[in-house]
């Protein structure tokens, strides 16, 4: 008995399965990178610069300034004079640790001096100004 020949069907690659998987993987990137906004200070008006840049540094203290002048250390209020003990407490034997000052940009700027120099009062601290891109 002799079987009927088949025809030969040239092979064939189906992409819309593909196309699923990338537009899928497409929307989850999308959707996840809208919840990187880093947040690490209470919300001020920071002053704009186009020279800022992004820090790097794993450990950070977060010092903010609000326009009535009020200071906060790490999103909880503090008192001026109790500034530097706070951050040489959390600084520890770390001697790595970047001080990110977020000042109001109507805040006054002696007082934003002041904060810094209290900050240079402890050893192992690096200063950094938070600024907004244009």
């Amino acid at each position: 008995m002799k079987l009927p020949k088949e025809p030969n069907i040239p092979a064939q690659i189906n992409i819309v399965p593909l196309l699923d998987v990338v537009f899928s993987l497409l929307t989850f990137f999308v959707i996840s990178t809208l919840f990187l906004t880093n947040s690490e200070g209470l919300p001020v008006n920071l002053p704009k610069a186009n020279t800022g840049q992004q820090s790097q540094t794993s450990e950070k203290i977060t010092v903010t300034i609000n326009s009535q002048g009020e200071v906060s250390l790490n999103r909880q209020p503090t008192t001026f004079d109790a500034l530097t003990e706070k951050i040489r407490t959390l600084v520890g034997s770390n001697q790595n640790v970047l001080v990110v000052i977020n000042a109001d940009e109507k805040a006054n700027m002696g007082l934003a001096v002041s904060v810094m120099d209290k900050v240079r009062k402890v050893p192992g601290t690096r200063l950094a100004i938070a600024t907004q891109r244009q």
